[in-house]
């Protein structure tokens, strides 16, 4: 549908939404109302747009113009402007220079090798390995010299990880970067070879800058408890030292635990390490934050996988730092390098307001939902919703959503006779319950459905619980 469709189509609906929700403040369907008066909540804390995509009078709207904290489902707003400004296709380019003479018959470079960082979300582990495997095969051998880091594609402020919730170590508080190996995450796994024996402790990805201190024990009991009694600290002044500790009970086997437990760059340095010694490479020198080369052509590109598969993992699995990055990558694309968080940020208010979508209320501190301040409407986000349902790439965006029942953030979740019928993104914060997407009713007829609940304990239950007796209401419709 072309742009000025689709804006005349919002506007009638924004209209038809202001009708509608006068018409049912007071009429939340019955079993919402058996939910919030069970758990004692008031309905003041609560948004709901059920909006038929095809056009039409919304089936519901409830308090749909009060800005609220939508958690995790800031992600579909993250993620679709990417897929409208970058497109599907679009992919990230992770640029190597070898800054010195490389001896073909040795393999032996008299310099630097120099990565320029593209933005890259997912550079895993098996990618990077990728990428220093081509090094290896296109001759590269022994560098006599240092790996030098460029990471200034991302201008940002420093980002304290443990700001949000004192948790500094967890894998979803890790801030963008544009060369994040791995998405910074290290998985330590506990295995217990004997029985009753002392655990071992497996890291992976291997990081030759790490030292790892065990302290963990054993204790008699089954395999449960919050983190199977295992904590993990990072030692204040020792960087690259890391401490487990605790009592492990003797019913467990084995068990993971993920966390950051170093800078981006001192991070991708203990990994290149690891693999590269690995791969019968040598490294004389240190690791050094500086600049690529000017208009040199790279030695080596790799390109990432595409925006479309980022955008479902994102939304599928609820990735934080992905989704942040989506949004200084679409920054870039409008207004230019350095990426900045106030141009992603203007990006999103220009992509929406051009596809007719009220933005009024909308304030987007990092894209992710990981965020008190964060604040958007159930009717910006159901317009929205319906907005990406005309649109070009629509296929590609409702395909990122977690399928209810069967996998994402749904698998476990609108089962029985609604499993398979509902796109939908899931949210949770503090206080916070959320969900939005997409829902197809018995009868075949297709809604973008809002539900935004900030109230005090929502997240420890009732805000599911009435989330997922409202879809089933519409469902059975």
């Amino acid at each position: 549908m072309p742009r000025p469709l689709i804006r005349f189509f919002l506007l009638a609906l924004g209209l038809a939404s202001v009708i509608a929700q006068t018409a049912a403040a007071d009429d939340l369907p019955d079993p919402v109302k058996r939910v919030l008066a069970g758990h004692g909540l008031s309905s003041g804390g609560l948004s709901i747009v059920v909006q038929p995509v095809d056009g039409g009078d919304p089936l519901l709207e409830y308090n749909g113009a009060v800005p609220r904290n939508p958690a995790s489902v800031m992600k579909l707003v993250s993620s679709f402007v990417a897929l409208d400004v970058l497109g599907p296709a679009h992919t990230w380019d992770t640029s190597i220079w070898l800054d010195g003479d490389l001896d073909p018959a040795s393999g032996r470079l008299d310099g630097n090798l120099v990565i320029r960082g593209g933005g890259d979300p997912w550079l895993t582990l098996e990618r990077f390995w990728t990428l220093l495997r081509d090094l290896r095969a296109k001759g590269l051998r022994d560098i006599d010299g240092d790996l030098v880091l460029d990471r200034s594609l991302f201008d940002l402020a420093p980002v304290d990880p443990g700001a949000f919730d004192g948790q500094p170590l967890r894998a979803y508080n890790v801030g963008p970067d544009p060369f994040l190996v791995n998405l910074k995450a290290v998985r330590f796994t506990l295995v217990r070879r004997t029985p009753g024996g002392r655990p071992d402790i497996l890291v992976e990805p291997p990081l030759a800058n790490l030292r790892l201190i065990n302290q963990v024990r054993s204790a008699k009991g089954p395999c449960r408890g919050y983190q199977r009694g295992v904590s993990v600290q990072a030692a204040a002044d020792q960087p690259g030292t890391v401490i487990l500790s605790g009592r492990f009970p003797t019913g467990c086997s084995e068990y993971s635990l993920y966390r950051s437990v170093m800078e981006p760059d001192r991070f991708a340095w203990g990994v290149f390490q690891s693999i590269w010694t690995e791969l019968g490479g040598s490294i004389s020198g240190v690791l050094r934050n500086g600049t690529a080369p000017g208009q040199e052509k790279p030695f080596h590109i790799m390109r990432s996988i595409p925006a479309a598969d980022v955008v479902q993992r994102v939304n599928k699995f609820s990735n934080n730092v992905m989704a942040r990055i989506l949004v200084l990558t679409a920054g870039v694309a409008r207004e230019g390098e350095p990426a900045t968080l106030e141009k992603g940020r203007r990006t999103i208010d220009a992509a929406l307001r051009d596809l007719g979508v009220p933005t009024r209320g909308l304030f987007i501190e990092n894209g992710s939902g990981l965020s008190r301040e964060s604040r958007m409407s159930a009717r910006t986000l159901g317009g929205m919703l319906v907005a990406a349902w005309a649109h070009r790439y629509m296929p590609e965006f409702a395909a990122s959503m977690p399928v209810s029942g069967e996998d994402g953030t749904l698998r476990r979740r609108l089962g029985g006779t609604t499993a398979g019928y509902a796109h939908m993104k899931t949210g949770r914060l503090q206080d916070v319950s959320s969900i939005a997407g997409y829902l197809q009713t018995r009868g075949g007829r297709r809604y973008a459905v809002v539900v935004l609940h900030n109230d005090e304990d929502v997240h420890r239950g009732p805000g599911q619980e009435l989330q997922d007796a409202l879809v089933r209401w519409v469902h059975d419709r």
